[in-house]
């Protein structure tokens, strides 16, 4: 019995001039012809594409199977079920569709017997005009032949020589118009195009305006031309794949130019105070996290410094931080402190954020224009380190600590005065830093743990980039290996 074959779900019958679906035992149909034969060879048979053939239902079971001996389509690009025997075969792999574009009235076809590289027979369809070839190009099809010499759409037939000839150079361009417009109706597909041996730099222009590569139509045989069309959607494949991977690099050098430029630079020109930062998002292959941070001087010497971490580490997470960064900096230069300022902040946050229950914590603290004093507020967020020469280091006061921002409606921040003395060192961190675990175990390192790493490396004299980047790699270390929350550190140095 004929193979059954996948109706075409994109293509109606009335469109193609299918015929009506013959019975079971209305004797063999067009496609159990003899090999060789074609329907062009019947004079009293209107010639009928590969495709119209290929459509007419051999049964008029529904598409889905409903027992042994029954054979259903499974979707462009997916293959059939055969049966034999009363019983079902395994799907396999449907094989190449190509679709044939050209226009010869006499119906003879330039396109000879093809065969697969698994010794299959490739589908052919045939479309006789662009309108046709539309239609027809459903997902299924692999590979379009197109035959330069098609006519071109109406509005392209436009050009002549300025004497009235429109053939010469007007011809040329209108067989290009219509690989172009190929092209546009069928940019993932491979295009093969076909042209006469006497016209090699016709097919050679082809190629460099977007098909695959070009063949000579007197000189087609069913090896070559087999050949050809694997190697042509082998070619678009690739080229797709390479130009997929371009744009890919593309956008990633873009999103880190991006994310580099939300990365804050520090306004603290004039002020003899150093500045140290490292920064690490929890997100794979990401420049930018949840965390954020920012240290300006305002003009009458006042150094603002602040670090806070918007819940979760994902890219909105990390959109929200650079809003709230950049209007706590527009805020202080404003010249907003203390309470006022983060009031009118978890506001931004609540105006801005994508949820309700998305909140963020924070550390802003103000020293004085001669260093050695500073204000201090918390919101939600773990307390500063401070460490003196000569004494060990230690956390700044945490009793005062007001809530997280977005968490309570008309909720207060008090600001506590803190002394820094004459040479300090403050570190500013969030908590990917202290809940990094311990060895293979839950335990975290915590705030203690931090600070007994901190005065062990003070003690060996470590300071400012060094120090961080210690810190760092020893809470690494002992996370074994990269931490899952965002991570940011701010180091600011007085000396004497």
């Amino acid at each position: 019995m004929p193979v059954p074959v996948p109706r075409q779900r994109a293509i109606p019958a009335v469109e193609c001039g299918q015929a009506p679906a013959a019975s079971p035992d209305s004797g063999p149909s067009k496609e159990q012809a003899p090999p060789g034969t074609h329907p062009a060879e019947n004079p009293t048979t209107r010639r009928e594409s590969p495709t119209e053939k290929r459509e007419k239902p051999t049964d008029t079971s529904p598409e889905t199977s409903t027992g042994p001996g029954t054979a259903t389509g499974t979707g462009p690009g997916t293959g059939s079920d055969r049966a034999h025997g009363g019983r079902m075969e395994s799907a396999v792999p449907t094989n190449l569709t190509v679709l044939l574009i050209e226009d010869d009235p006499a119906g003879s076809p330039i396109v000879p017997d093809l065969l697969d590289q698994a010794g299959k027979p490739i589908r052919v369809r045939t479309a006789r005009n662009l309108t046709e070839a539309g239609r027809l190009l459903t997902d299924d099809v692999h590979c379009i032949l197109l035959d330069l010499a098609l006519s071109a759409p109406a509005p392209a037939r436009t050009g002549t020589d300025g004497g009235g000839n429109g053939s010469g150079a007007a011809e040329g361009d209108d067989e290009l118009a219509v690989l172009r417009h190929v092209l546009e109706l069928a940019p993932r597909h491979a295009v093969l195009a076909l042209t006469s041996s006497s016209d090699a730099e016709r097919g050679a222009e082809a190629v460099a305006v977007g098909a695959q590569d070009y063949l000579f139509r007197d000189e087609l045989d069913g090896r070559l031309l087999s050949r050809a069309i694997r190697y042509a959607v082998e070619r678009k494949r690739s080229d797709s794949a390479e130009r997929r991977l371009a744009e890919g690099r593309l956008r990633a050098q873009e999103n880190r130019r991006l994310e580099r430029g939300l990365l804050p630079t520090p306004l603290l020109a004039g002020s003899p105070l150093r500045f140290a930062a490292r920064y690490r998002p929890g997100r794979s292959r990401a420049l930018l996290g949840g965390d954020f941070y920012d240290v300006v001087r305002t003009p009458d010497g006042t150094v603002h410094a602040m670090i806070g971490d918007v819940c979760g580490h994902g890219p909105d997470e990390a959109a929200l931080g650079v809003e709230l960064r950049i209007a706590w900096r527009a805020l202080t230069l404003a010249g907003l402190c203390g309470d006022e300022l983060l009031g009118t902040l978890q506001q931004v946050l609540e105006h801005e954020r994508s949820d309700d229950e998305i909140f963020a914590t924070l550390c802003a603290v103000d020293i004085s224009p001669d260093g050695r004093r500073a204000g201090l507020c918390l919101a939600g967020h773990p307390s500063p380190l401070l460490s003196r020469p000569g004494m060990p280091a230690r956390l700044l006061p945490y009793d005062n600590n007001g809530p997280a921002l977005g968490l309570l409606p008309g909720a207060r921040w008090p600001r506590t005065q803190v002394d820094l003395g004459a040479e300090w060192s403050l570190m500013l961190y969030t908590d990917g830093l202290i809940e990094g675990h311990v060895g293979g175990g839950r335990e975290r390192l915590g705030q203690d743990g931090m600070v007994e790493m901190v005065r062990r490396q003070l003690a060996e004299g470590l300071t400012g980039e060094e120090l961080l980047r210690a810190t760092v790699n020893e809470v690494r270390e002992l996370n074994g290996g990269e931490l899952a929350d965002d991570l940011a550190v701010v180091l600011l140095d007085r000396t004497a």
